[in-house]
């Protein structure tokens, strides 16, 4: 699998504590990524200021003229730089981070396992993105060694991808985490570069096959509550009229801007950089339109604009 990174103690992911596998690679270009590094399947470095002292060892290091010395920082072309890591392994600071990797199922599966102790009644592993789907057959093979060791298991997926990719992983999956971010499917292809239809059909497919009695997995809906493109009461609405009551659990995940970062990193500009949290308030007024509409077990995650303030 081409993966990016584990996180670990995750709480934000599915129930009780688990380890999150972030992979690489993701079919839409939502406006508001929180992990725009993901994004693109191929490997990539990236340069983290805070941590340079200025002594360009990686631009002497690179023979392919990759790392570019600028006034106050360095900048990666990523036209000539050919994926050596040359410049990461000599950087005497880390100031150049390798983004991804390819590894073993056998060797993932060892990571994951390390955390068996911690996860309790309720915890596991959570398998995400980018698009985990985009490599189901290694996410099938990964989530079956799980299984068998008597971890459970989540799948955090967009919906955007083949039902093939979904009959796969379905066998080894407890629950399915299922962004629906905006009704809309003008807007959605706005906001993340394409329509809708195929994820909306996929949410159908898998509230289908919760009918039939051989069928035991659970499903939580998603939505980001991004200012300005998902926060609006009439997106809400309307995503409610989709979920009634076809999910266990509809979380409203309140915007955060933790990223901001990660934009610089990769020299881009990222529209949501000056917008301010969701408050309580507007979160609250969210999930009560939401279950006005007729969802079930609704609820906000995430911090708010009064509880970053108090911090």
């Amino acid at each position: 699998m081409r993966i990016l990174s584990y996180q670990r103690m995750s709480t934000e992911d599915g129930p009780g504590l688990r380890t999150t596998l972030f992979v690489k690679g993701c079919p839409l270009r939502c406006a508001w990524c929180h992990n725009p590094e993901s994004i693109s399947r191929e490997l990539s470095a990236e340069w983290i200021g805070v941590r340079c002292m200025g002594c360009h060892t990686c631009v002497d290091t690179c023979a392919n003229g990759g790392i570019v010395a600028e006034q106050e920082s360095v900048r990666i072309d990523n036209d000539k730089c050919i994926r050596c890591f040359s410049c990461v392994s000599a950087c005497p600071t880390g100031a150049l981070e390798r983004k991804g990797e390819d590894a073993s199922i056998s060797e993932i599966f060892a990571e994951l396992i390390k955390d068996h102790a911690y996860f309790g009644a309720d915890g596991g592993v959570t398998l995400s993105g980018g698009e985990i789907l985009l490599q189901s057959e290694e996410a099938a093979e990964l989530l079956r060694l799980l299984k068998e060791s008597g971890v459970s298991t989540a799948v955090d997926t967009s919906g955007y991808c083949n039902r093939a990719d979904i009959d796969r992983v379905l066998p080894y999956t407890d629950i399915f985490l299922f962004d629906l971010k905006l009704a809309d499917s003008a807007r959605h292809e706005e906001w993340t570069g394409v329509k809708n239809g195929r994820i909306l059909e996929n949410f159908e497919y898998l509230t289908e096959l919760r009918r039939e009695a051989s069928s035991k997995f659970g499903l939580w809906v998603r939505t980001p509550i991004i200012p300005g493109a998902t926060d609006d009461e009439e997106n809400i609405r309307s995503i409610a009229d989709i979920i009634g009551d076809k999910a266990d659990r509809w979380e409203l995940c309140a915007f955060n801007n933790l990223c901001r970062d990660k934009y610089e990193r990769i020299y881009k500009d990222w529209n949501f950089k000056s917008s301010e949290l969701m408050t309580r308030e507007r979160m609250e007024a969210l999930v009560a339109a939401a279950s006005a509409a007729g969802a079930k077990n609704v609820r906000y995650t995430g911090r708010t604009r009064m509880e970053e303030e108090r911090a």
